[in-house]
């Protein structure tokens, strides 16, 4: 591509930034590249590189994890598990508040951490180390309120006592869109509940786990407690299937695609291990003519275009009613021009970073073709630029037959359905087989009760397009997952009860 075709791309374009040199100035002292392994940096025969999205240039080469490190970190962790798990839930809580104060005073080297590697702008970086703090800070709370029951009897000489204990070692699989949130949200929940935890990071993304494995050593959290091992994507395969059927592990809780939380399921099958799944998500965006629009064009800003649409609660079908479609659609496009900048992360106006690899860009193009040869209408954007860069797209006169509503896009693309009853609305909302989370825009109360319970997902954004909180539990229904994360309900998915009869007792 030219610079000719760059400035015709305006306000989309990339100038000239993928040919300027960028430094994050990044800190030493959270850069991390071995393994951490019982409390110990560990080191591997061979590594792999971790790269800049929006450049491809090298950032730091990764200790290439196998089988083996992963037999390892199990076994240090399954050793820590017996004296974590008899710390005072006290004791546990202290320890997570200091991890937690470490995220606050490292932000900004975690945050360009996160940009480095995930090629987020800066601005969502911080807030996603604002995000995952949330979790260390939330759990340290709920590591004192692991309550147990004592239950009426039906027997005047028993008592019934029930108590909540951790399920063990815990292997958890994290994605690499929301590297460092994943892992808080995930591992706080399982120190808190008395568990310990291997890391499997994502292979695109794993410096901010290592990162926050160098704080977590700081914080005092002792040896064994917090495993990571990073491994490359040929590696994947091999560490997955240890931190899956590997008898000392109790849990599993993964975060990534619907396909490969089959295959973790089956793996877990083999020695019936708890399961949490974060699965896919195919989030219908639905606007009703009596909405206010412009706070559904907000809302759908903030939903779509996050992380540049690679999130898993992103809106990926925008169905609109017919009756104000052409001025949402207007509306859309205009905040699109007027909002929307492309650039590297490190940039103040950047607002759209790269998409992670080249892979993730042509899957978006792919969609983009598949939807104009059957008719759709390029509003905005439509190409992909430099390495992995797409610019953010609007595509109208879309129908269910298409890609872009079938599959989840994980990009900038916003597809628009036009509908005419609510019914309909739900119909093709609810088609998918996934049902994570939602959105609807209404200031019809009695369409907002009736939609919001027949929406089929764990999540519903009513007049709100960014759902996501610590203090709500986040998790969808069908082929979307199992369990949920995040609030009182997350730290549950760590916990077994036990019930304990005393009987033969004088009434």
């Amino acid at each position: 591509m030219d610079d000719g075709e760059q400035k015709n791309n305006a306000p989309h374009g990339l100038p000239t930034m993928l040919r300027r040199q960028y430094s994050l100035n990044l800190s030493a002292d959270l850069l991390r590249t071995e393994s951490f392994i019982g409390g110990k940096w560990v080191s591997t025969p061979s590594a792999f590189p971790v790269l800049d999205p929006a450049t491809g240039k090298k950032i730091a080469n990764v200790s290439d994890c196998g089988p083996q490190e992963a037999r390892d970190a199990v076994s240090a962790a399954y050793t820590a598990f017996y004296s974590w798990k008899e710390q005072t839930a006290k004791e546990r809580s202290d320890l997570l508040r200091k991890w937690f104060n470490l995220l606050i005073q490292h932000k900004e080297d975690l945050a360009k951490l996160i940009t480095a590697e995930c090629g987020k702008p800066m601005k969502e970086s911080l807030g996603e180390i604002a995000y995952s703090a949330s979790f260390l800070e939330w759990f340290s709370e709920e590591a004192n309120r692991v309550d147990g029951d004592v239950v009426s009897s039906n027997a005047k000489d028993r008592k019934i006592i029930l108590l909540k204990q951790p399920v063990g070692v815990a292997s958890i699989i994290t994605p690499w869109n929301f590297p460092s949130a994943m892992i808080t949200r995930k591992v706080g929940a399982a120190l808190a509940a008395g568990c310990t935890v291997v890391v499997k990071p994502a292979e695109d993304t794993p410096l901010s786990a290592l990162a926050l494995a160098e704080l977590a050593g700081q914080a005092g959290i002792p040896a064994g407690v917090f495993n990571v091992v990073p491994c490359s994507r040929e590696r994947t395969p091999a560490v997955g299937e240890i931190l899956c059927t590997d008898p000392m592990v109790g849990k599993i809780s993964f975060t990534g695609s619907t396909a490969t939380g089959k295959i973790l399921l089956k793996h877990a099958a083999e020695t019936v291990k708890r399961v949490s799944m974060e699965l896919g998500g195919n989030a219908p965006f639905i606007v009703f003519d009596s909405a206010d629009v412009d706070r559904a064009v907000a809302g759908a800003m903030g939903s779509k275009f996050r992380n540049s649409g690679q999130t898993c609660v992103c809106s990926n079908r925008f169905l609109v009613q017919s009756g104000i479609h052409d001025q949402f659609v207007e509306k859309l496009g205009k905040a699109m021009d007027a909002e929307l900048r492309l650039g590297h992360g490190s940039e103040p106006t950047t607002t759209q970073g790269p998409l992670i690899n080249v892979r993730a860009a042509e899957k978006v193009e792919h969609q983009i073709a598949d939807a104009v040869s059957q008719g759709a209408t390029l509003l905005r954007g439509g190409k992909r630029l430099e390495g992995s860069f797409m610019q953010p797209t609007l595509l109208t006169n879309v129908t269910t037959d298409m890609l872009c509503t079938q599959e989840e896009t994980f990009g900038p693309l916003a597809p628009v359905i036009k509908f005419n009853t609510e019914k309909e609305a739900l119909t093709i909302a609810n088609s998918s087989h996934v049902g994570l989370s939602g959105y609807f825009f209404s200031q019809d109360v009695s369409q907002i009760w009736r939609v919001a319970e027949q929406l089929e997902v764990g999540m519903v954004g009513v007049n709100e397009g960014l759902l996501s909180t610590t203090v709500a539990p986040f998790g969808g229904v069908k082929q979307s997952g199992l369990g949920r994360e995040g609030s009182k309900y997350g730290i549950a998915e760590y916990l077994e009860i036990k019930y304990m009869c005393f009987g033969g007792l004088t009434p």
